[in-house]
């Protein structure tokens, strides 16, 4: 195993920019100031030998060495940082980091390039090169602190670092020595590098699939952050139930609120929050609508952790009360959630595809006797959607993995059987203009799921006595 440099930030970032007239060697780490949060700058959001909440300076090193591991000898895999977004002019969106980068290396600014270079057959015959934008305290004072070159090689580890700048002829030398090189770079899509990839003399292959390979099973770092997301989000959505609620919007901004100080990063997506006939909108997000007494309010929301996301759907009567048309239909979709969560196991030998079809049937076995007709070759008109998706860092994780390979543990999926009752004749009038959907977060175990989101209350009599 790789000897970790992060030993000492009082040394090792001795070299940060602080000032012509302070001696580096009496400088406290504590003092420096970085982009994002370290322990000794953080303490309150960041343990002891962490680079982001949760996950060890170790555990990004164990990644590294895993896509080495996967590459062959000689090969090269280049990672882009996600640029900056603009929403219009100089207001720009909070930043998010390309969920590959940051699961490699645990850094959260833009403009920056990870090298990992293949050198021998062992595990740990690789060298991780970053380049970075170098401390600049005119810059900063615009656009905030900076990481800086050192950092990288101090706190995030790399075996060599330089200044962004320097990529084109640098990286240049690294690509056209290359066997192969594994990446997700467009040269169309990426002004500082296109060149190097658009008059390639060297072969390329995509990363992303062996990124897949790597990240689909959740460490028990992993899942502790996403159980964490799940309980505090549990918790919030079971106390917006306890609530008369009128708009939308108010309820929207309690979740966003509560998720925050209530220790989450923030959410983890735009929520669902639509009333009655709304719910029917799988994605609706406007959220600028009333609640009327006698319909649903459908909740599709979660909140981030360490980088690490929950996401939970929940439907709860506006006044707090079923009635007989609404338990009914809540009820048949939960028996079906309930089924499905419980497949959520190795031992199972089920794939997501697999328990798609078994939820579809089981939503046509209940739907049948409240006299609907339908059948497998029609449900989807009530059910359009996947029962499930993998999660992670992303809402949707690891995309293009398919949902036909059978769930091991580690695994970490949704399981959110919905029915949507248009108002259409076909289907019975006391159920027009209904949606449901129960969602729950599950991480796949040996012999039993481990849900994550257990603190939000589904059973009927649970959220009935909510409100007494």
């Amino acid at each position: 195993m790789r000897a970790m440099k992060l030993q000492s930030l009082a040394r090792g970032l001795s070299r940060q920019l602080l000032g012509p007239r302070r001696p580096y060697s009496t400088v406290s780490a504590a003092d420096l100031k970085f982009g994002q949060p370290l322990h000794e700058t953080h303490p309150h959001i960041l343990k002891v030998g962490q680079i982001t909440p949760g996950i060890s300076a170790q555990e990004y090193a164990d990644r590294r060495a895993a896509l080495a591991n996967s590459m062959t000898v000689g090969s090269v895999a280049v990672l882009q940082a996600a640029q900056l977004q603009y929403k219009s002019g100089a207001v720009f969106h909070s930043y998010r980091q390309e969920t590959n980068f940051l699961w490699l290396t645990g850094w959260n600014e833009g403009d920056a390039v990870a090298v990992i270079e293949k050198t021998g057959p062992s595990l740990d015959d690789y060298i991780f090169r970053m380049f970075v934008n170098p401390k600049n305290p005119r810059e900063e004072q615009w656009m905030g602190y900076r990481n800086g070159v050192e950092a990288a090689e101090d706190v995030f580890n790399a075996d060599e670092a330089w200044p962004i700048n320097a990529v084109g002829d640098e990286l240049k030398s690294i690509l056209n020595s290359a066997r192969l090189v594994y990446t997700d770079i467009q040269p169309a899509s990426s002004p500082r590098l296109g060149h190097l990839f658009s008059d390639r003399k060297f072969s390329t292959t995509p990363l992303h699939s062996v990124m897949n390979n790597l990240r689909i099973i959740k460490s028990p770092a992993e899942v502790a952050n996403m159980r964490q997301a799940g309980q505090i989000s549990g918790r919030v959505i079971t106390n917006a139930m306890r609530r008369l609620w009128t708009r939308e919007k108010d309820l929207h901004a309690f979740l966003d609120y509560e998720f925050t100080i209530n220790g989450c990063d923030g959410p983890a997506y735009i929520p669902v929050v639509a009333g009655g006939e709304r719910g029917n909108c799988i994605h609706y997000t406007i959220n600028n609508d009333v609640f009327r007494d006698g319909e649903f309010i459908l909740v599709d929301a979660g909140g981030e952790y360490g980088t690490y996301i929950t996401d939970i759907s929940r439907t709860w009567p506006v006044s707090g009360k079923f009635t007989a048309a609404q338990r009914d239909l809540y009820e048949a979709v939960l028996k079906v959630q309930r089924t499905c969560v419980s497949l959520c196991r190795e031992s199972a030998n089920m794939s997501l595809d697999d328990i798609h079809r078994i939820t579809a049937q089981g939503l046509v076995d209940q739907l049948q006797p409240l006299g609907f007709n339908v059948s497998m070759s029609n449900i989807d008109q009530l059910f359009p959607h996947h029962v499930g998706h993998y999660i992670g860092m992303d809402v949707h994780d690891c995309p293009g993995y398919s949902r036909g390979v059978k769930l091991k543990a580690g695994h970490c999926v949704t399981i959110e059987p919905g029915v949507y009752v248009p108002n259409d004749d076909r289907w019975p009038k006391h159920f027009q203009g209904m949606g449901v959907r129960i969602e729950d977060s599950v991480c796949v175990d040996d012999d039993s799921p481990f849900v994550l989101s257990t603190e939000a209350v589904k059973e009927v009599a649970d959220i009935e006595a909510l409100r007494d």
